[in-house]
């Protein structure tokens, strides 16, 4: 079946519309302080910091004996513990959250627990309830307190699952024994709900049971009772408030109203002192933009070591996302989901009261910034930051809003421009088809003539499958020089480009931001790069093997970084390729990406990750 990007950009929208209706109408009032706060952290902290290992799955796949996991109880002495300057180091990331573990599959609790079980206090070095410090001085900042909570307990004698090898028992010949498990983790429930009253809970390990067998709604109705605006995650068997992503930032929106990435900095969500593939900064701050613009929220984590400091490079990528945020607020937080491909090629969000777009600038591009389709014009447009105002034009022919940036109001990592509204924005429900040889007569009055609203109108068409621009290009009379001198910049650019605008359509709205193209055999992608980006580019969804990657023109060969690719799941991992400032086009480069075999897309929601 042939696929046409003008159908599916049509089904898209429709399906958006529809999403965001359905959304509306499930929103609930509680919802409200986690949907606008779009930043948590995640604190995983446990006697696998000691020694560097994964969190429990270690001895579960046996990694390494039962035994010689539990001696790091003998290293865990969290002798510089300091809740306040790590609730200082969360504020200033910008978070409005923090989710921290109480109890990870193996056993051992933070807080000094009266049902049994492993704890901080009487079983580890540490000698004392680590959990209670912390929400005492995150409930004192202002942040809302979240603690994740592990369904499963391999360590206790009456839970039936012990490794992945080993049970200890089975449900129907041992109820009894059953029975007792559940007393004993619904009673720590009670605790926590008790003594801390959280706002969130963050369950996980629901897998291993049914709803009935953890007593879900049960658990839910429990939390409710002792505060009816508790939210709850998705992992308890469904009843849930919210989805939660792992790993991956999804390419599909989720279904849910409401759902929260939640991302290592690193391969390794405790502390491994190996693990130094750290995200950059660039990275975490685009992956944060990307979930809010479909949006969702990051849970990013971050995993101290045993005596309770963090990690120096965990701490700076806090402080570089915290300063960016702070300088770009009014586009992250309380705001929504931003507009489709088809109006801009690039993040953005709206504003609650959809009277402003916020579109994000990865790059710093060689031409005004375009807005395609709006039905009204903008009242205003701005950078923010420096709230400079910017100028701007709408060319009815065409209906794209141009905007000039010049160099000195861009971000060095992302840059955001707010298109304010008298009232709701909209836009066409008809997209205008381009003409260009209206389009090249219009750019031969300007002042400063570029053929670059001609090189973006191919690019876009491109993108779209159709390449009937060729065959107009080819029979455009120039009347003046300037036009001749424009109609030769763009056909000389695309001999130079020939081979990524004669095949297909590109990729669908989500998976890279930027207009694309493919072979005509469906194993070539073609990446439209405009102006110099500030970071690698970025691309998400791919399941193909990567077989070579090179610069069009030039034939120049690029590398390419995987990140969070999970070698369980099926899920693909971001692509990142950096391109050489060097061998950047003038106009627009484009990069081609040569895979396996025809191109395949992850389009699947991503779930929560059930190994480890």
């Amino acid at each position: 079946m042939k696929f046409n990007l003008k159908y599916f950009l049509l089904a898209m929208a429709l399906l958006w519309v529809s999403n965001t209706s359905a959304q509306l109408k499930a929103r609930d009032s509680k919802m409200d302080w986690f949907e606008n706060a779009r930043l948590g952290i995640f604190i995983h902290w446990g006697i696998y910091s000691v020694n560097g290992i994964p969190e429990s799955w270690s001895f579960f796949n046996n990694y390494i004996s039962y035994e010689d996991y539990m001696k790091q109880l003998n290293g865990f002495n969290a002798s510089n513990y300091d809740p306040e300057l790590w609730v200082n180091f969360i504020k200033e990331s910008g978070a409005g959250y923090a989710v921290i573990t109480s109890k990870h599959h193996d056993g051992v609790a933070l807080w000094d627990s009266k049902m049994g079980g492993i704890n901080t206090i009487k079983d580890s070095k540490a000698g004392k309830d680590l959990l209670t410090p912390f929400v005492k001085a995150l409930k004192k900042s202002g942040l809302k307190t979240g603690i994740y909570y592990s369904l499963p307990d391999w360590s206790y004698p009456d839970y039936d699952v012990m490794t992945r090898e080993v049970k200890r028992y089975a449900l129907k010949s041992e109820p009894e024994r059953w029975v007792k498990f559940q007393n004993y983790f619904t009673g720590q429930l009670k605790e926590l709900s008790e003594q801390y009253n959280p706002d969130l809970y963050w369950f996980d390990g629901d897998w291993e049971h049914n709803a009935q067998e953890w007593r879900s709604a049960e658990v839910q109705q429990m939390l409710q009772k002792r505060n009816p605006g508790v939210i709850v995650n998705s992992r308890l068997n469904g009843f849930g408030d919210y989805a939660t992503p792992e790993q991956g930032v999804p390419v599909v929106r989720p279904s849910a109203p409401y759902w929260e990435l939640c991302l290592t900095m690193n391969d390794s969500w405790g502390y491994v002192q190996h693990d130094k593939n750290y995200k950059t900064s660039n990275q975490v701050i685009r992956t944060f933009i990307d979930c809010v613009a479909n949006g969702g929220n990051l849970l990013l984590d971050i995993g101290p070591k045993p005596d309770g400091t963090i990690p120096a490079e965990q701490v700076k990528i806090l402080q570089d996302l915290g300063a960016w945020n702070k300088k770009h607020a009014e586009a992250l937080f309380g705001t929504r989901a931003g507009i489709c491909g088809a109006n801009y090629q690039g993040k953005s969000t709206i504003s609650a009261d959809g009277k402003t777009i916020y579109a994000f600038v990865e790059n710093i591009p060689t031409a005004d910034v375009e807005i395609r389709n709006l039905a009204r014009h903008p009242k205003k447009v701005r950078v923010l930051g420096s709230n400079t105002d910017l100028k701007h034009k709408y060319d009815a022919s065409t209906g794209i809003t141009y905007i000039s940036i010049k160099k000195n109001q861009l971000d060095p990592t992302v840059s955001v421009i707010a298109l304010e509204f008298e009232e709701k924005a909209e836009f066409l429900k008809e997209v205008p088809k381009v003409n260009y040889n209206n389009l090249l007569k219009s750019l031969a009055k300007n002042i400063d003539t570029s053929p670059l609203p001609l090189i973006h109108a191919l690019a876009n068409d491109s993108w779209m499958g159709d390449f009937s621009f060729k065959a107009q290009l080819a029979q455009i009379k120039p009347q003046e020089p300037t036009e001749s001198k424009l109609l030769e910049d763009v056909n000389n650019w695309t001999k130079k480009h020939a081979e990524a605008i004669t095949g297909s359509s590109g990729l669908p709205q989500g998976y890279y931001d930027g207009f694309s193209s493919l072979s005509p055999d469906k194993q070539t992608l073609y990446l439209f790069v405009d102006g110099k980006p500030n970071g690698p580019l970025q691309i998400k969804g791919i399941k193909n093997k990567i077989n070579r990657i090179r610069i069009v023109g030039n034939g120049t060969l690029l590398t390419h970084q995987i990140l969070n690719k999970q070698y369980w799941s099926e899920v693909p991992g971001m692509l990142y390729i950096p391109v050489p400032e060097d061998q950047l086009d003038a106009k627009m480069t484009i990069i081609a990406v040569l895979l396996d075999k025809p191109l395949s897309l992850h389009q699947e929601e991503i779930k929560p990750i059930e190994s480890n």
